[in-house]
């Protein structure tokens, strides 16, 4: 790490540590509804970190892949459930690409915490696919009318604004747009709920949502491609996110395994189970690695950039498994209980895998990017 990533570090943990224990975290979650829980806030005056991947010019640090990668895995270690991924890595990520007044206006309140976003791209029945959007955008007069549907949009009921993918029938380069609209817009319905990891989501309706053509970012038609580099960049962050998870999972388990105690004797002396915490561990380390190798390299991949995030998140989805299925199993029943922090790990580490496409998802696409017969 550089020096400004080190201090970004340590004063990060050190807030985490200090301010949103697994206690806190229920207290927050239990109470937020309808605004992020209060270390939302936090992040943005208290450690400032919301524009380290933002450029200086508009109030952030200057920062980029990198800096997501490091926050995204200490708000996995710390299960933090905060809208970082969808107003951060891509909302920030789309908006720093474009430019313009749009982004002018808005990253300066992402900056400050006051503009939280949530990504409604997923489509019934949940599919995470670009060509797979029937959510649809057509002209309507001097404005644009959006009309669609979006699943499991998360962090939507926190949200002040919505990035919404949709397709122009009749336009070229793939016809895909994404515009930036504010949540209570006219046409806009949402259904929410909590999530099975205590965060919250949302199924939208919108139905001949008019909005103005400033909204678009990327253009009309022609965001194919910005898209496909937000979405891996963010794909890699979730990552992250993921070893972070694995590696709180890990440190539990093995102190656990310290203190437990079976004929007289710590079950680490086990042989069979130190054995299977060796196997965890390694999962942990060959996925850590590849994530941090790929997102070092993200912006001199080039076309190999996809197949690279795809095989990195094919990986972290099976060191999870590993890892939160060896913790649970470690701990016994009690390791799906609410009480114990263990579980609340484990449900995150599941939802991983569906987060910006599933394991299958990541191998369908490797092999089309590959030229692997079908």
């Amino acid at each position: 790490m550089t020096e400004t990533q080190a201090m970004l570090h340590d004063s990060l943990s050190r807030y985490l540590a200090r301010r949103y224990g697994f206690e806190d975290r229920l207290r927050a979650l239990a109470a937020a509804d309808s605004a992020p829980p209060p270390l939302w806030r936090g992040l943005a005056d208290d450690v400032g970190i919301l524009g380290a991947s933002l450029p200086e010019s508009l109030g952030g640090l200057g920062g980029g892949v990198a800096e997501n990668q490091l926050i995204m895995e200490l708000l996995g270690g710390a299960l933090a459930s905060e809208p970082y991924l969808s107003t951060v890595v891509v909302a920030g990520g789309l908006l720093r690409r474009v430019g313009g007044p749009v982004a002018e206006h808005l990253i300066p309140r992402i900056v400050e915490g006051q503009a939280v976003f949530a990504f409604a791209h997923v489509e019934p029945p949940g599919y995470f696919d670009l060509e797979d959007l029937h959510t649809t955008l057509a002209p309507d007069g001097d404005a644009l009318r959006l009309d669609g549907r979006k699943a499991v949009v998360q962090n939507a009921p926190w949200a002040t604004h919505l990035l919404v993918t949709a397709r122009t029938p009749g336009s070229e380069r793939g016809g895909l747009s994404v515009l930036a609209i504010e949540r209570d817009t006219p046409g806009v319905t949402m259904r929410a709920y909590r999530t099975r990891d205590g965060a919250r989501a949302a199924e939208i309706r919108f139905d001949a949502v008019r909005v103005s053509r400033d909204a678009l970012l990327g253009g009309e038609g022609t965001a194919n491609e910005l898209l496909e580099e937000v979405i891996d960049e963010a794909t890699l962050a979730v990552c992250a996110e993921g070893v972070g998870i694995m590696r709180r999972l890990m440190r539990d388990t093995v102190e656990y395994a310290q203190q437990r105690e079976q004929f007289g004797i710590q079950i680490v002396g086990f042989q069979a189970l130190r054995h299977r915490l060796a196997d965890m561990f390694m999962a942990l380390e060959q996925a850590d690695a590849l994530v941090r190798s790929v997102a070092s390299s993200l912006d001199r991949l080039g076309d190999q950039r996809a197949r690279a995030v795809s095989s990195a998140k094919v990986a972290v989805c099976g060191a999870c498994r590993k890892v939160a299925q060896g913790a649970v199993q470690i701990h016994g029943g009690m390791g799906m209980t609410e009480e114990l922090a263990i579980g609340h790990y484990f449900r995150r580490a599941t939802l991983i895998e569906s987060l910006f496409g599933s394991p299958d998802h990541h191998l369908r696409r490797y092999e089309r990017l590959a030229g692997v017969p079908a």
